[in-house]
């Protein structure tokens, strides 16, 4: 009978002693938030390479908040320890006041040394490596006015930067509030890294998880403020692009913008790094290597690292979901901005422009641009805009990293 006692008295120790009973009600919130992001990541295909690490990292922290903690070091004095313990602990002696004390050091969780490469903005260039050696130029090139449309959409981040201030935060929490608005996470967390930290986890998140959800957030802005007619416009051929212009493109536009804005050298010259191991012809090796594995194991590191940082305790209050409210708002504006100006060269060409590319000058490559054909295609099943979208979606990359570059050179 003593056995079976103490048997269940053991079994209630381990289950109170599990997280089951420990954890707050915020956290079973967002296992229930994580559970449907990873069911739309499956599912429902809502861009899984980004959905699925950001939601998994978001439902192991709320599960065991441990993982994100820093690493703990305790001085313990000397005559304390032995007192206690037999043996000598293989830790440093360090004095203070005269007195000796044991430097006892324990690590921290394992995503928190992963959340250091978003925390010191390491990441981010280096997603832009992996972007520029996937990225085709030759759309914007061979029509520049794409570069309109992509600096159109950059509205959404200057309007909800006015915005910020006036619901109370600061110039820098504003500016890096703002730039979720380009739908390019790596820029938002360069940003904020140089802005406020502080907010980098909010932020972070919601640049991420806007740019997965594109096809549920532009095609209902899309379809809203264009016509059928306009939605159904096919547009005539590119040019076909020499490799020297492929080749001269990314060496003029990082000596432009390096020269011109120095903060946002790092994201665009890593860019363009990145698209000029592609186009040379030469760096095979270095290229694939860039959109593939380099690329891929950072984009891991990075969402797990992004979905960490959505802790129930820290992240449910009112200043983060008004950082998450005020990114969509920013997002939806952007689309807006482009989509509008779109319908400006549509009137100005006589028709020859689809509106909808516009949509695609936010810098989530290729998403919006897919996005933009889908909603085309359905409106006209012989309609392919692709590769018109393509041209304001990458130059829309360009227009948040010199947003960025801007807002970091008023503010930082």
């Amino acid at each position: 009978m003593r056995i079976f006692f103490e048997f269940f008295k053991s079994l209630n120790n381990f289950i109170l002693s599990s997280s089951i009973f420990n954890l707050p009600w915020q956290n079973y919130l967002m296992i229930l938030i994580s559970g449907i992001l990873i069911y739309l990541a499956i599912w429902k295909k809502f861009e899984p390479l980004l959905l699925l690490p950001i939601s998994f990292g978001m439902l192991i922290v709320n599960i065991y908040p441990e993982i994100m903690s820093p690493p703990n070091v305790d001085f313990v004095p000397v005559w304390e320890y032995i007192s206690k313990n037999s043996s000598v602990p293989n830790c440093p002696v360090v004095t203070i006041l005269g007195q000796k004390f044991y430097q006892i050091s324990q690590n921290g969780g394992l995503i928190y040394y992963l959340y250091q490469g978003v925390k010191l903005g390491i990441y981010p260039p280096l997603i832009f490596l992996g972007i520029g050696a996937m990225t085709d130029f030759a759309p914007l090139i061979a029509n520049p006015k794409s570069f309109l449309l992509g600096a159109a959409a950059q509205i959404g981040i200057f309007l909800t930067f006015l915005g910020a201030v006036i619901l109370g935060f600061t110039p820098n929490q504003a500016g890096a509030i703002s730039i979720i608005g380009g739908a390019d996470g790596p820029t938002a967390i360069f940003v904020t890294s140089k802005l406020s930290p502080e907010l980098l986890g909010p932020i972070a998140v919601a640049a991420y998880s806007y740019m997965a959800l594109i096809p549920i957030i532009q095609p209902p802005i899309m379809r809203l403020l264009t016509t059928k007619t306009e939605r159904s416009v096919k547009m005539e051929q590119l040019r076909p692009v020499s490799r020297t212009e492929k080749i001269l493109f990314p060496v003029v536009v990082t000596v432009f913008v390096a020269l011109i804005l120095p903060d946002a050298a790092a994201l665009v010259g890593m860019l363009m790094f990145g698209n000029i191991l592609r186009e040379s012809g030469l760096t095979q090796r270095l290229s694939k290597t860039a959109q593939n594995e380099l690329l891929n194991i950072i984009t891991i590191l990075l969402g797990l690292s992004v979905g960490a940082t959505a802790s129930g305790t820290t992240f449910l209050s009112i200043k983060t979901l008004s950082i998450i409210a005020l990114g969509l708002i920013a997002f939806c504006f952007g689309t807006a901005g482009g989509v509008l100006f779109g319908k400006l060269m549509y009137k100005i060409s006589g028709g020859k422009v689809n509106p909808l590319i516009g949509a695609a000058g936010v810098s989530a490559v290729p998403m919006s641009a897919r996005i933009v054909q889908k909603v085309g295609q359905k409106e006209n099943p012989e309609n392919f805009l692709l590769m018109h979208a393509m041209g304001p979606n990458v130059s829309g990359v360009i227009g948040s990293a010199v947003a960025a570059g801007i807002l970091i050179n008023i503010l930082g």
